[in-house]
């Protein structure tokens, strides 16, 4: 059996594939959640000779009670729960605030910070009362948590509050030798990402193309956070295609 064992939500395509790849090919036992079977089984598959130790489960984040049995799911097929990388979310339509519906607001809410704190929850659950104590929780933050992209408001509201969770679980979770942390990330290549070579929206309202980076990297980071000993935890990090334009006036 795998010595450690890992949860990654959003599994079925993008960073939360590319995230629950690594960790099994680096030895991990993955539980692969999101709410298409189909995809789950897919990144199954391409875990390869890893493929064993690939679990998926369907699972909607908001739904407070398919939460509870997808960790449930896990810690009775595994055994534990070591690592918590919680990906899964969603963005609205770039139109501007007052044309943007109250339903469409309530949803990316519902994914991107209540999903993220029903997961943290269980996470927390179950960390706290296994032996050996303690495990690992890695939000994905999104470069969104710090600076926003033209009409993203909710999408940005909600990284930033991912931030807040962030420093106040790694706060909370210090007593039962729970670590959390977050990776901010930019411009990863995704099929989200395909369109930033067309031009995406820039803060001065022009349209310019943006590179993207190897999704692969984005695996490798959360790899190296997960492996950390319980005594050492990256707090943030921040990975993004190098000449993205984020850092100063871009």
């Amino acid at each position: 059996m795998p010595q450690k064992i890992a949860i990654v939500t959003g599994a079925g395509s993008g960073i939360g594939r590319a995230v629950a790849l690594a960790l099994l090919r680096g030895g991990y036992a993955v539980g692969l959640a999101g709410r298409r079977e189909a995809n789950l089984q897919e990144t199954a598959t391409l875990a390869g000779e890893f493929q064993a130790n690939a679990l998926p489960i369907a699972t909607d984040v908001t739904d407070e009670a398919a939460v509870r049995k997808l960790f449930d799911q896990v810690v009775a097929k595994f055994g534990r729960l070591d690592v918590l990388f919680n990906n899964a979310g969603q963005g609205a339509p770039a139109i501007p605030l007052d044309e943007l519906r109250f339903d469409k607001w309530q949803q990316v809410v519902n994914v991107n910070l209540t999903g993220v704190f029903l997961c943290t929850r269980e996470a927390f659950r179950v960390m706290k009362a296994q032996s050996p104590r303690g495990g690992r929780i890695i939000n994905n933050g999104s470069i969104s948590a710090t600076t926003p992209r033209p009409n993203s408001a909710p999408y940005t509201a909600t990284k930033h509050a991912i931030s807040g969770l962030t420093k106040s679980c790694a706060l909370d979770g210090r007593a039962f030798d729970i670590a959390v942390g977050q990776i901010d990330i930019g411009n990863a290549g995704t099929d989200l990402t395909a369109r930033m070579a067309g031009g995406v929206p820039q803060a001065n309202g022009t349209v310019a193309a943006e590179p993207t980076m190897d999704v692969n990297h984005v695996g490798q980071a959360v790899l190296n956070m997960a492996n950390l000993p319980l005594d050492a935890n990256v707090l943030f990090m921040t990975i993004m295609a190098t000449q993205m334009p984020f850092v100063g006036r871009g």
